[in-house]
């Protein structure tokens, strides 16, 4: 029985990572353009043609290179998933989240085509980008596991030290939450004539960084008590501060310059990799047992 995956399942599995974080950005786009009824109708980009015509212009462009993206992040799930099949036994784990990512993508292809078809329903929008920082987060666990051989984890720190991690985790999905929320009551609609949400952005701004606050001060505990009990996962958790600090830098300058497209997009893809590295911080909570050396015990 193989210890662990072979490179090319390890190769295929950063990009099918990479792919997720890079859609997230590419969707961003999308709305931060106007470009979210670039093409009005789903699958086929006019009810006439499958790609853009040239009087749609850039925002057909835009809204259908999107949408090839997906395309190209189901390819990649595919392929992670041909290549675990004769592992699917050993490695039930990553056989499961390989299913789970490609479900996922079709999921996110769907939910997409409900975005255009109800306008840019901010709500849907909402959850369409929350189903793709979700992906990411499980093909970054994929990507933990991969590099782990086979065997039962076993969890390797103090009930203190998870809780506190737990709680990190829960201030950043409160933070995220908010975050959708104040996105859909802001400027950045997608298209001239979608609706928002109705709820008001200032006050959201406000109570989105409430939770962010928290997020910051345990993370900055989680740090220091990574250090005192030599968490073996720190340097994650010091990746997890690193891009905290950054995605701080971003949101204080986007909130004073009247959410310049640029900084949003970034926010955006800082948000989904804070999410990732929170995701490699709880999974490093615990370590494998080689099926050998269970065996033998």
């Amino acid at each position: 029985m193989p210890a662990t995956v072979d490179r090319r399942v390890r190769l295929f599995a950063w990009l099918s990572f990479l792919s997720e974080v890079l859609i997230i950005g590419t969707g961003g786009a999308v709305r931060l353009t106007g470009s979210g009824l670039g093409c009005p109708t789903w699958p086929t980009c006019t009810p006439e043609s499958l790609v853009p015509t040239p009087e749609m212009g850039i925002h057909g462009v835009i809204e259908f290179g999107n949408r090839t993206m997906t395309g190209l992040v189901g390819i990649l799930a595919v392929l992670v998933l041909v290549l675990i099949w004769r592992f699917r036994r050993q490695r039930r784990d990553l056989f499961v989240l390989a299913c789970i990512v490609l479900g996922g993508v079709v999921a996110q292809a769907v939910i997409g085509g409900i975005t255009v078809w109800t306008g840019l329903n901010p709500f849907i929008v909402g959850f369409h980008y929350v189903a793709s920082l979700l992906l990411v987060c499980v093909t970054a666990a994929f990507l933990v596991f991969a590099y782990e051989p086979a065997g039962p984890r076993v969890r390797t720190v103090q009930r203190g030290f998870a809780a506190l991690a737990h709680a990190t985790s829960a201030a950043l999905a409160l933070t995220i939450v908010f975050g959708v929320i104040t996105t859909g009551a802001g400027p950045h609609s997608g298209d001239a004539d979608a609706g928002r949400n109705g709820f008001n952005a200032e006050l959201l701004e406000h109570v989105h960084a409430w939770p962010s606050y928290a997020l910051f001060a345990l993370t900055v505990a989680l740090v220091i008590a990574s250090y005192r009990t030599r968490f073996g996962g720190r340097r994650w958790v010091v990746a997890l501060l690193a891009i905290e600090l950054v995605q701080i830098g971003v949101g204080l300058y986007q909130a004073r310059n009247g959410l310049p497209a640029l900084s949003v997009g970034a926010h955006m893809v800082l948000a989904a990799l804070t999410a990732a590295a929170m995701t490699v911080v709880l999974l490093r909570m615990k370590r494998r047992e080689p099926l050998e050396q269970t065996a033998v015990a």
